[in-house]
C-alpha cells in the first residue's frame, strides 16, 4: 500500500473514531474536560492562584495521557466487539497506520481543553518560543507514550470492561502520584526517588520549567529529555515485539 493511502487511512480512522462521533454528542469532550479543570479549579482555589501554573502544567500533562489511555477502551470494542481490527489486518492498512489513526483521534478529544489551558498560559505571559518548543516537545511524548501503552495492552484484553480496571490505575500511577500538579521538591526524599520511576515526573519537569514554575536547568533538561523519550522508544518497540496484532 502507498504511502499516501496509508495517509489516506490515517484520515479515515480520525474521522471515523474522532470528528463523527464528536459532532454526534459533542459531551464526549466535556468528560475529557471534566478531570484536569476540576483539579486546577481546586488547586488554584486552594493556594489563591499562587500554584496555578502547576495547575496548569499538570492539566495538559493529563489531557495527554488520558487521551492516549483511553485508546484502550476504543481499541478494544473495535477488537473484540465489532471485529474491526481484523477486517483491519486483512486490508492493506498497515499496524503502524491504524495505531497512528487512532491515536489522533483521540486526539481530537484533547483540542478544547488544551485550547483552555494553552489559553491561560499565554495570559500568564509564560510565552516564548523557547517554552513553546519544550512544551509541544514534552506534550507530544507523553501522547505518545501513553497511545503505544493503550494500544499494547488493549491487544490483550477480551472485554471492554477489563479497560475501566487499569485506566484509573494507569492515570493513579502516572498522574496523581507523581510530582505532575505539585513541584517534586514537595515530596520527602524517599517519595522522590519513587516518582523517577514514573515518565510523567520528567515531563512535568519539562513543563513546569517552560511554564516559569521551577528554574530550568540545562544539564536536568538533557536528563528529562532523555529518560521521557527513551520510555517513548522503549514502549513503542515494546509494541512492536509484543502487541498481538494477529489472533492467536
Amino acid at each position: 500500500m502507498k504511502l499516501r493511502e496509508q495517509v489516506q487511512a490515517i484520515g479515515t480512522l480520525v474521522q471515523l473514531n474522532g470528528l463523527i462521533p464528536i459532532r454526534a454528542q459533542p459531551l464526549y469532550l466535556l468528560n475529557l474536560l471534566a478531570s484536569p479543570l476540576s483539579f486546577l479549579f481546586f488547586i488554584g482555589i486552594a493556594s489563591g492562584g499562587r500554584l496555578l501554573g502547576y495547575g496548569v502544567a499538570g492539566g495538559m500533562i493529563l489531557t495527554m495521557l488520558s487521551v492516549g489511555t483511553g485508546l484502550q477502551s476504543d481499541l478494544t470494542h473495535y477488537r473484540h466487539d465489532l471485529k474491526f481490527q481484523d477486517v483491519i489486518v486483512s486490508s492493506p492498512v498497515t499496524a503502524p497506520s491504524y495505531l497512528i489513526g487512532m491515536a489522533l483521534s483521540e486526539f481530537v478529544y484533547s483540542l478544547p481543553g488544551m485550547a483552555v489551558f494553552l489559553g491561560i498560559w499565554a495570559y500568564q505571559g509564560w510565552w516564548s518560543w523557547s517554552n513553546a518548543l519544550v512544551l509541544v516537545g514534552a506534550l507530544v511524548l507523553v501522547w505518545a507514550f501513553a497511545s503505544t501503552l493503550g494500544f499494547t495492552l488493549a491487544t490483550y484484553f477480551e472485554d471492554v470492561r477489563e479497560t475501566f480496571m487499569f485506566s484509573p490505575l494507569i492515570s493513579l500511577g502516572l498522574s496523581v502520584l507523581p510530582p505532575v500538579y505539585y513541584p517534586i521538591t514537595s515530596l520527602p526524599g524517599w517519595a522522590q526517588k519513587i516518582a523517577l520511576f514514573s515518565p510523567t515526573t520528567y515531563a512535568a519537569q519539562l513543563v513546569q520549567g517552560a511554564s516559569g514554575q521551577v528554574a530550568p536547568s540545562f544539564d536536568g533538561a538533557i536528563v528529562d529529555w532523555a529518560v521521557l523519550g527513551g520510555f517513548t522508544l522503549a514502549l513503542l518497540l515494546l509494541a512492536t515485539a509484543k502487541a498481538r496484532w494477529r489472533e492467536p
